[in-house]
């Protein structure tokens, strides 16, 4: 894995966006990876590792998360922002006179933004895999995401703020010792003050200020025409299961595959998790 990152410009001027950059460089089928609202790409790691022999893996920091830079001007988090830094990677990614072949996996925001992408006329994505989100996205679930969304809370110790960490993203799913410890250490900060905390602006909660209510995205999602695969958390409440079904049968009519014991969202740290993205993005 190496790290690199680009400048890319918001309402302030210019902020640099961090990404890890798996496998051959020059391997012209490239998988961009794009983590959830408080996540980062360091999520990705093991999929990345076991998918690297085989394509470029691309996973990006998104502002104010990770080893990227927060943002000067906290309304600037929002989608807009974050689909112009994309398309800067986009732009990097697909310099040159070599054909390049884009590939996308988003699990919950960067699932959103994947498929907002791929909606856009001559859009460079030539697969989407959209894990854990729909083109409709239910009040109840945005309410549950406001009440820890940029708590900004403390804990004594990293082996504290794991604990924490397990009990609300129990979610997740039945992640091993390993998987707990690795997403912790990644999206951890160690403060000044010797307490520890999670690695992102609390002012990307600023999303979530007012009245709440359904998000209807059905429109991107029909216009989307790439081969797609929607995975979901079989006890998700973010990718309720009418809409999953629903996804199936319009736009690009995804193939779906749900994992039980999981709610929102599927890590994809297991070898079934990974053999099932490796099999799609094989496929002809």
């Amino acid at each position: 894995m190496k790290t690199s990152s680009l400048l890319c410009l918001d309402s302030r001027g210019f902020h640099r966006t961090q990404y890890y950059d798996w496998g051959d460089t020059d391997n012209p089928r490239v998988l961009v990876c794009v983590h959830g609202l408080t996540r980062n790409g360091r999520d990705f790691d093991f999929l990345a590792a076991s998918l690297e022999s085989e394509f470029r893996v691309v996973c990006p920091d998104i502002a104010g998360r990770g080893q990227s830079d927060w943002l000067e001007a906290k309304t600037d988090y929002g989608y807009p922002q974050y689909m112009a830094d994309m398309t800067a990677l986009l732009a990097r990614l697909t310099a040159g006179d070599a054909a390049k072949e884009i590939y996308w996996l988003g699990t919950s925001m960067g699932g959103i933004l994947g498929m907002i992408l791929a909606s856009l006329p001559k859009s460079p994505l030539a697969k989407l895999v959209v894990n854990d989100a729909g083109m409709h996205v239910p009040k109840a679930a945005l309410e549950r995401i406001a009440l820890y969304v940029g708590a900004d809370e403390r804990f004594a110790s990293i082996a504290a703020l794991e604990a924490h960490l397990r009990r609300t993203c129990a979610s997740f799913g039945p992640l091993s010792d390993e998987g707990w410890r690795h997403l912790t250490v990644h999206g951890a900060v160690d403060h000044p003050d010797g307490t520890w905390g999670m690695r992102y602006d609390p002012a990307i909660a600023n999303a979530f200020d007012g009245p709440l209510a359904d998000i209807d995205l059905s429109p991107y999602w029909d216009a989307v025409t790439c081969p797609t695969l929607l995975l979901r958390g079989a006890d998700s409440d973010l990718l309720l299961s009418e809409t999953a079904v629903a996804m199936t049968q319009r736009g690009p009519r995804a193939a779906l595959v749900e994992f039980a014991g999981v709610g929102h969202a599927p890590m994809l740290m297991t070898p079934e998790e990974v053999r099932i993205v490796r099999e799609f993005l094989r496929g002809s």
